[in-house]
């Protein structure tokens, strides 16, 4: 059963990595362009305000990479800092947890693309049409690894 999973694993990665960045990019458009709701319930952020709008720029191009798996890691770098900026700079001065100072967002995006940066970008990104066929980057590596040690 764990190897029909294992062998499954590469496009669930890339599933998870489009909604994450899907959700991620959404967040800067509402941000820098007042769509869906605006930044904050309303409108949108004025240009070069520090950091908000600098912020709702990697949203938007992180997320847009880390969807089409490209440059992802380096994107999902990226990402997970500046939410971890945004975490410990806005959120955690109000409160210690954050259930209580609302940065369970910037928590969970920052953890999810700190991920992102270990495992690759899974079976489906453009990533693999421009590097040679490398089974370590797409995440296959553990799968068959784990494979091999079940049937051994």
């Amino acid at each position: 059963m764990y190897t029909q999973l294992n062998k499954a694993q590469p496009y669930a990665l890339s599933l998870f990595r489009i909604v994450v960045g899907l959700l991620f990019a959404c967040h800067g458009a509402a941000s820098l362009f007042g769509i869906l709701g605006g930044a904050m319930g309303g409108g949108s952020i004025p240009a070069g305000t520090w950091p908000g709008w600098y912020a709702a720029l990697i949203q938007l191009v992180g997320g847009t990479s880390v969807v089409l798996g490209l440059g992802t890691r380096i994107a999902a770098f990226i990402s997970s800092g500046s939410m971890a900026y945004a975490y410990f700079k806005v959120h955690q001065p109000e409160a210690l947890f954050p259930l209580q100072n609302g940065g369970e967002p910037s928590a969970v995006f920052c953890w999810v693309f700190l991920l992102l940066v270990f495992t690759g970008p899974g079976a489906f990104a453009l990533d693999r049409l421009f590097a040679p066929r490398n089974d370590a980057e797409c995440g296959d590596d553990g799968a068959r690894e784990q494979a091999s040690a079940v049937t051994a």
